[in-house]
């Protein structure tokens, strides 16, 4: 019997490594030799963690356990590994399990499910077959035709042809070419890459070796974001096993293909997510683009042919190669192929992981797997692509999941953040937020970006004030559309986007900012205020609550707020048990 406890960042958040602590500690107590306890990376279902899962001696899913805090392991230790008999209430629910039943899940095919740390089982489950196979018995057009079959797109945000920059690097000559893995994951809310690697980094492992070979690269280097410490120890582990097997390194299962991957942790800079910077961080400069042509394909790392693609991009690869180009491209849209990882996150449910086959409906994402908004509350809008992207509102919530789709809203598939938006988020504000982002994160190389930015959000910020002025609007869309034009990267080309698309569908908020002097969602805190209704039982709560001693009133008698005090911190109206507590 093998217990296998979900030990991503998410789970060890949220304390699984205290409940592996316990469930070690018992097992040894009991003396129960039979039971292994064993930890995998995240199965998606973040809200659930930590999650322990129970397989019975024959390597099958017997129950899934979830929210399993340290107190709870006695009793799963006593019933379910002596006794026999899965304690049902700490098990997942049916309704939970429609989280992963109605995913595809490719990417994510092994996380959750194998120990990220033991090559062995990444080996059992098909792992480096792909690898073998096409060092072995496939030419590079080979491999690159079965890429070019499944029609797979650059998963990083622009959703370029792999084959097309594959076959680029491949042609351009050089003793020296480089295969580079973007694993800085910089959109806010957004967790995609760090949960491969976390869970799964063998399957990065191989897809770079296999594209490393069809353009003809010898050494990789997988750029990671230094703020993910588990992933690159993780990653560190699987190298050094896939080099003790002869996966990587010298002479490749015989042949005299070599190819091996090195680590370079970044500093955590947005723009360089954008490939001439990342590559300028690569040499030790500042992360800054440079203007193209050259592409990297032909002068990229060091002046040399390089091919880069982020972590989702290579997970597929092996997958690809192990089934055919065409088991891929049946999944999705004519122009969209294959699943998409997705990180829900914001005003939902069921936040977490979420693969699904391109072409899927917004609506069956957020409501059918994501179980619909907190609080039951009403669904407004949904953020992807991240700064890069734009809010889509409800009244699109039928958007296919496709980059041609969700495009023609306004916004991008982007890397897969989605943001998800109920009727108490205010969407000027949510603008100011991620402009705020991108502003910050903006190199400078570029005036309109540099500056434009700054003065866009300095708008922004007076709206929120309530300092809007009459002809605010036009200008922020005169300013983005010039940021747009006169950016050379795609940083400050996207960024006026959330903006673009806040004013596009959400204008008449940015009109009660300005003209009312009214938060449209009751959100931005200069805009609002709170007073006690006559539904006060003068319980005294909310007084006790308040922080600045704003609110007065005698016992069983209505309270009142005095509105100079207010600091407008939600106090009152979250201590109120009787609804009293009215926000203006």
């Amino acid at each position: 019997m093998k217990v296998m406890i979900g030990q991503g960042s998410c789970g060890v958040a949220t304390g699984a490594k205290k409940t592996s602590n316990e469930f070690e500690k018992l097992v040894a107590e009991k003396g129960l030799k039979n039971v292994v306890i064993d930890k995998t990376g995240c199965i998606g279902t973040c809200y659930l963690e930590p999650i322990v899962d129970v397989y019975d001696d024959n390597g099958a899913l017997e129950t899934r356990y979830v929210k399993v805090q340290p107190e709870k392991v006695a009793e799963i230790v006593e019933k379910h590994l002596i006794g026999g008999k899965p304690v049902e209430e700490y098990a997942i629910s049916d309704v939970d399990k429609t989280f992963l039943e109605k995913q595809k899940r490719i990417v994510l095919r092994n996380c959750g499910v194998i120990n990220p740390e033991h090559i062995e089982e990444y080996i059992a489950r098909g792992g480096y077959e792909s690898v073998k196979k096409v060092v072995t018995s496939m030419t590079q057009d080979e491999v690159i035709d079965v890429i070019k079959v499944s029609g797979l797109k650059g998963r990083g945000g622009a959703g370029f042809p792999t084959w097309f920059k594959w076959n680029e690097a491949k042609k351009n000559p050089g003793a020296n070419k480089y295969m580079v893995c973007n694993a800085d994951e910089g959109d806010p809310g957004a967790f995609m890459d760090r949960s491969v690697l976390e869970g799964d980094p063998h399957s990065l492992i191989e897809g770079m070796t296999i594209g490393g070979f069809a353009m003809g690269a010898t050494e990789g280097v997988i750029y990671v974001r230094a703020e993910y410490p588990l992933a690159i120890a993780r990653l560190e582990i699987a190298m050094a096993q896939a080099r003790e097997k002869g996966f990587l390194g010298k002479n490749l299962f015989g042949t005299n293909f070599s190819f091996d991957i090195r680590i370079k942790a970044g500093a955590g800079a947005f723009v360089c997510g954008e490939e001439t910077a990342l590559i300028a961080s690569l040499e030790g400069e500042r992360g800054m683009p440079r203007l193209k042509p050259p592409f990297p394909a032909a002068k990229g790392y060091w002046q040399k042919p390089t091919n880069i693609n982020n972590v989702e991009t290579f997970a597929n690869v092996p997958w690809i190669l192990a089934n055919g180009g065409e088991a891929f491209a049946a999944m999705g849209t004519d122009n969209s192929k294959g699943t998409k990882v997705f990180a829900l996150a914001g005003k939902i449910k069921k936040g977490g992981l979420v693969e699904v086959p391109m072409g899927l409906p917004l609506k069956e994402v957020i409501f059918g797997i994501g179980g619909r908004i907190k609080q039951d509350k009403q669904f407004k809008a949904v953020q992807m692509g991240g700064p890069s992207g734009g809010c889509i509102p409800a009244d699109l919530i039928d958007t296919p999941v496709s980059y041609e789709d969700i495009t023609k809203t306004g916004a991008i598939v982007g890397s897969g953040g989605m943001i998800v938006m109920d009727e108490t988020t205010c969407m000027v504000d949510m603008a100011r937020y991620f402009l705020d982002f991108t502003r910050k994160e903006s190199c400078g190389k570029c005036n309109y970006c540099r500056i434009g930015t700054k003065r866009m959000l300095e708008i922004l910020e007076r709206i929120t004030r309530g300092e809007g002025r009459d002809g605010d609007i036009e200008l922020l869309e005169e300013l983005a559309n010039k940021v747009k034009d006169g950016s050379m990267c795609g940083l400050g080309q996207t960024a006026p986007n959330p903006v673009l698309t806040t004013i596009r569908y959400f204008r008449n908020e940015y009109e009660d900012h300005i003209y009312n002097h009214k938060c449209t969602a009751k959100s931005c805190k200069a805009l609002i205020r709170f007073t006690i209704s006559d539904a006060c039982k003068g319980c005294t709560l909310c007084a006790k609550k308040c922080p600045v001693g704003a609110i007065t009133g005698s016992v069983k008698q209505r309270h009142v707020i005095d509105p100079d005090k207010c600091i407008k911190c939600g106090k009152c109206e979250e201590s109120c048990n009787f609804g009293a507590v009215v926000r203006e």
